[in-house]
C-alpha cells in the first residue's frame, strides 16, 4: 500500500511539472479604466450635479407635478377649483407636457399635499386625469 501511495505522489509531481512547462502563467493585458472610459468620464446624472442645470436651492433638481390631459378647458377649470378647495396652488401650464390637452402645474410647495391616495381619488373623480412629474424649467442652462 505504501508503494501505491508513493507511486501516486510521484505521478502527481510529474504531472504538475509537465503541466507547468506546457502552459506557463502569463499576466493578462488589462486596459486601464481611464483609457477604457475615454470621453465618458465627464458624464453625470442631473441629480448628482452640484448647482448646475435645473437645480434648486437644496442642490437637487426641481421637479414639478403636472395634472391634466383634458381635451376641454371646462374640465381643467373644474379640476383647478377642486384643487383650490384642497389648498393646492396650481397655475395653468404653458408647457406642452404630452402634446395634447390642457394641463395644470402644481407649485412645488403644494406637491406634498397631493399624495398617492389624493391623486387616486382625483383620478376617480376626473376620468381623463393624468399626472406627470417633470422638471419645472427646461434642461438648457439659464444665460
Amino acid at each position: 500500500m505504501r508503494w501505491m501511495f508513493l507511486l501516486l505522489v510521484v505521478l502527481n509531481v510529474f504531472y504538475y511539472v509537465w503541466h507547468q512547462q506546457e502552459a506557463p502563467l502569463r499576466a493578462k493585458d488589462v486596459t486601464p479604466l481611464s483609457l477604457y472610459r475615454g470621453s465618458q468620464q465627464d458624464i453625470r446624472l442631473l441629480s448628482e450635479s452640484n448647482g448646475s442645470v435645473g437645480v434648486g436651492q437644496e442642490g437637487r433638481r426641481r421637479d414639478c407635478l403636472f395634472l391634466g390631459g383634458f381635451a376641454r378647458q371646462e374640465s381643467i377649470a373644474r379640476l383647478q377649483q377642486r384643487l383650490a378647495g384642497m389648498g393646492v396652488e396650481v397655475r395653468s401650464s404653458a408647457k406642452d407636457v404630452s402634446g395634447e390637452g390642457y394641463w395644470l402645474s402644481v407649485a412645488p410647495q403644494s406637491q406634498r399635499l397631493l399624495g398617492d391616495v389624493q391623486l387616486q381619488n382625483l383620478s376617480n373623480e376626473f376620468n381623463e386625469l393624468k399626472h406627470k412629474i417633470m422638471q419645472c424649467e427646461g434642461v438648457a442652462p439659464a444665460q
